[in-house]
């Protein structure tokens, strides 16, 4: 038994999640147990889940966390490889709910995978959103190749400059990803530090984040539509690179031509 039989809804959002992990192990993005994800997915759980018994012990989450009060969450297991949650997401992956003191979890289901080692990190963006009133309920982190090549060099770690390269390249990349690209300097994977300077980025209008020489963090409504943001970007830095390799700096579209396509599809930049 799953708690994904006879909810079809709640499977939908779990099918989607193993989805684009299997998109982020073809891409290479996802080496070893690279990666996380993470979904709210609170709006699903009937009272049926409501009432199922834990199946580990409480387990702190490292911080209060207020708005997350009863919320419930899929997670991508810690140690576990994206290839494998790709065709079995509730063996690499597990189903929390937050308890009331807003400060521990327990796992509910199927099994007891431990979620990710960045779990605090990934809640207290969940904990920002709500707090905003986002409609955003999912987060994902990934290593894009091209992305992260574009960190090892200063200029592209200044504020928007890569959004501007990168919306350049291509009209879709600024129509599909239309706040651009957050910068992070370089700080210690998993850490308080980091995630915090997530959040202050996320709080400048972006929906993705670059961390210097890691990768990034993309938070949408699903996990689809933020793998999607995610694969644009990419794309856009491929063409940069692709144009480099053939011996010459890209044009570019010009800002009369960026500021056209903002105001052609009503972008918020």
């Amino acid at each position: 038994m799953s708690i994904l039989d006879n909810r079809p809804a709640l499977k939908a959002q779990i099918d989607q999640v193993a989805e684009v992990a299997g998109y982020l192990w073809i891409k290479g993005w996802a080496e070893r147990n690279g990666g996380n994800i993470t979904v709210n997915i609170t709006e699903w759980a009937d009272e049926g889940m409501k009432a199922l018994p834990a199946i580990s012990e409480v387990k702190p989450i490292g911080k209060t966390l207020p708005r997350l009060k009863g919320c419930w969450f899929y997670c991508k297991g810690t140690g576990k490889r994206m290839r494998d949650l790709a065709r079995q997401p509730m063996a690499n992956g597990s189903i929390i709910r937050i308890l009331e003191d807003c400060a521990h979890y327990e796992i509910v289901a199927d099994q007891p995978v431990a979620p990710t080692s960045e779990l605090p990190s990934h809640l207290a963006v969940h904990d920002y959103l709500l707090a905003k009133g986002s409609p955003y309920r999912a987060s994902l982190h990934t290593h894009p190749i091209e992305l992260v090549a574009l960190t090892h060099s200063r200029k592209w770690m200044k504020k928007d400059a890569a959004t501007k390269m990168l919306w350049s390249m291509i009209p879709e990349t600024k129509a599909f990803c239309p706040r651009g690209l957050g910068m992070v300097p370089y700080m210690l994977p998993s850490s308080v530090e980091l995630a915090d300077a997530t959040i202050r980025t996320l709080d400048q209008d972006y929906d993705v984040v670059m961390w210097e020489k890691h990768g990034v963090f993309a938070v949408d409504v699903d996990i689809m539509s933020a793998f999607d943001q995610v694969d644009v970007l990419n794309k856009s830095a491929q063409i940069y690179i692709a144009a480099k390799n053939m011996g010459f700096e890209p044009d570019g579209m010009t800002d009369a031509q960026l500021k056209e396509m903002s105001f052609a599809f009503g972008l918020p930049k």
